[in-house]
């Protein structure tokens, strides 16, 4: 038996009730694109439930959706990619990982700059592309590394591959991960390369996230100490520190991490294939591109049927989010919303409405019940309510 765990990462379908003190009143990342792009289905995710979610997704419920369906909060505080994936995963966070909004205190940049020998520039708030937009040039000429973040809890790193080799990128990025420790402990360093000259800098596939290990053991490690097998595709291994992860795939976009993902299924193992795809969020919810957000969630609903197909009779496939990223919202940043529940098993029930769960965590503790292993802290499963009692839907 395997569970196929996909997050659409920054897919989410609503404002949580708390949105607003986060700046994100009326965030509906899903449903604001659904509004304003005409000729915008997504037929293989509807015939799953995602229409039955709720009436502002702006999708049509199916009569007789293929999958279980429902929605869950956010009880964390926050709205970064760190956080949403742990919650997942059975860590609820107390406290949020602090942010910069004002760029980071002198004191850290300069002890950042003795540590890597070399002056930085930037240490700005903004997002990616305008970043290597406006000191891309300087930093080509300088050798500079540029440091700026966002209103996420990210030290990230721009560098040019050419000027600076990325195996040495990493090396200064792993250098700002050690310092950054205590109140000033950011949910990621990110390394951040690019190519290309001034008429045209572009971002390359070769980032890292340098996170910090999760605060207690999580979803990945009781099944790894249960001997399954944990494959994380994606960026997965970087945001668990490759904490409780038994194989790791980096991908460099959407189609490579669907690739991988349906490959791994097709492989003779017992475990949790954990996929993380970053297009939506990367490429179309921090740039605002509304029309590439929708495309690219086309593009995800067209390589449903090959996922389906690909899962055994034993196997369950849960598709959901880590937080929001509305294209139509003011800003570059994340936003503050419901994530999407679907569980779909040719051997489960079918169209059974699971609800708003109040954790991320619920999803964490429902797996666990699947694989009959070690409860996690936080979480209310919700195995009991979609698993055919009337076959034995829980070996292998």
């Amino acid at each position: 038996m395997k569970v196929v765990l996909i997050v659409l990462d920054s897919v989410g379908i609503g404002a949580l009730p708390d949105a607003h003190l986060y700046n994100d009143a009326g965030a509906n990342t899903l449903g604001n694109i659904a509004k304003s792009i005409s000729d915008f289905e997504l037929p293989n995710l509807a015939k799953l439930g995602l229409g039955n979610i709720n009436e502002g997704i702006n999708i049509s419920p199916e009569e007789k959706p293929l999958a279980n369906y429902g929605r869950a909060i956010e009880k964390s505080s926050g709205k970064d990619t760190t956080t949403g994936h742990w919650e997942i995963c059975g860590n609820v966070l107390d406290k949020a990982f602090p942010t910069f909004p004002n760029g980071f205190p002198i004191k850290i940049i300069k002890r950042f700059e003795k540590e890597i020998g070399r002056s930085i520039i930037g240490n700005v708030v903004g997002s990616g592309t305008d970043i290597i937009n406006r000191f891309g040039e300087i930093h080509v000429e300088t050798g500079f590394p540029i440091v700026y973040t966002s209103a996420d809890s990210v030290f990230q790193i721009a560098m040019h591959e050419d000027i600076i080799p990325i195996e040495q990128q990493y090396n200064i990025c792993q250098k700002a991960r050690k310092i950054l420790s205590g109140d000033l402990e950011v949910g990621r360093v990110i390394a951040r390369p690019f190519v290309g000259n001034k008429e045209a800098f572009k971002r390359t596939s070769n980032r890292k996230d340098l996170a910090v290990k999760p605060p207690k053991p999580t979803l990945l490690n009781v099944l790894k100490n249960n001997g399954k097998e944990v494959v994380g595709i994606g960026k997965i291994s970087d945001i668990f520190l490759n904490s409780g992860i038994t194989q790791s795939f980096k991908t460099t976009d959407n189609f490579d991490g669907i690739e991988r993902t349906i490959s791994m299924i097709k492989q003779d193992f017992e475990g949790l294939i954990f996929t993380n795809l970053i297009d939506f969020d990367m490429l179309y919810g921090h740039r605002r591109d509304v029309e590439g957000y929708a495309r690219c969630l086309k593009d995800f609903d067209a390589r449903v049927p090959d996922i389906l197909k690909a899962l055994k009779d034993e196997d369950v496939l849960i598709i959901t989010a880590d937080h929001g990223n509305d294209p139509t919202a003011k800003g570059t940043d994340h936003t503050r919303e419901y994530i999407p529940i679907l569980v779909y098993g040719k051997t489960l029930k079918q169209g059974v409405n699971i609800g708003t769960r109040n954790s991320f965590s619920d999803i964490g503790k429902t797996i666990t019940d699947i694989f009959k292993v070690q409860d996690l802290p936080n979480g209310i499963s919700f195995w009991e309510y979609i698993k055919n009692t009337d076959l034995n839907t829980n070996s292998k």
